[in-house]
């Protein structure tokens, strides 16, 4: 958080390498500060740092109005077409202390693609990623964000029936999570539009945190 008339949140995406990472986080900034574009190899290959401009009278706490200013860290994604896993724990977990090592983690965006399945395997590499950077208190501190759901709502489905149909894989990792998600629609014309309905549920897991921050060491 920051002065008594602004709230900073800061926010970390992860996830697999062509998940729409980067364009989540443009949607979220509302800018275009990372590079997002079709590609048969991994786009992101550092981790790098947006910040929106100040939203005023976004939200209030204790009866007080607050402007917003969101703080977005993209990362690389993993499997990675030119790096290890090691290499992207790395430069991750150095990003998180160099961005947000004294104001610390509001929370971290497993990015999913909602029109692909989530199976076992990629679940545990995934999770494993996110445990190994964050630490014991993961679930606490973390939200799934689904891109791709133009694609959902193409095939006829809105949020509820989607999950209805979801693996128990997808469906046991909402669960440890306290069933904190997102949609997210990557259709260019509609990123504004859903901007702010984003960035309030994104408010509205971090209130139900007790405005708690990881800190990341």
């Amino acid at each position: 958080m920051s002065d008594a008339d602004e709230m900073t949140i800061n926010l970390l995406l992860v996830g697999r390498t062509q998940s729409g990472k980067s364009a989540a986080g443009n949607s979220l900034l509302g800018s275009f500060d990372f590079d997002s574009h079709l590609s048969p190899s991994s786009v992101t290959t550092c981790c790098s740092l947006g910040c929106s401009c100040r939203i005023s009278g976004f939200t209030r706490r204790n009866g007080h109005e607050l402007s917003l200013r969101v703080h977005v860290m993209d990362t690389p994604g993993y499997p990675h077409s030119s790096l290890s896993k090691e290499e992207v724990q790395q430069a991750v977990r150095a990003a998180l202390v160099q961005h947000f090592g004294e104001e610390g983690l509001h929370l971290a965006l497993l990015v999913l693609r909602a029109d692909l399945p989530l199976c076992e395997e990629e679940n545990h590499h995934t999770i494993q990623l996110v445990q190994e950077l964050l630490g014991p208190t993961w679930k606490n501190f973390t939200a799934i964000l689904f891109t791709h759901a133009d694609k959902v709502e193409e095939a006829g489905l809105n949020g509820d029936q989607y999950l209805n149909i979801a693996s128990d894989t997808l469906l046991n990792l909402l669960s440890s999570i306290q069933q904190r998600y997102i949609f997210v629609d990557n259709q260019a014309n509609t990123l504004q539009q859903e901007r702010k309905t984003i960035l309030r549920k994104i408010i509205e897991f971090i209130r139900q945190n007790s405005y708690q921050v990881l800190l990341v060491k």
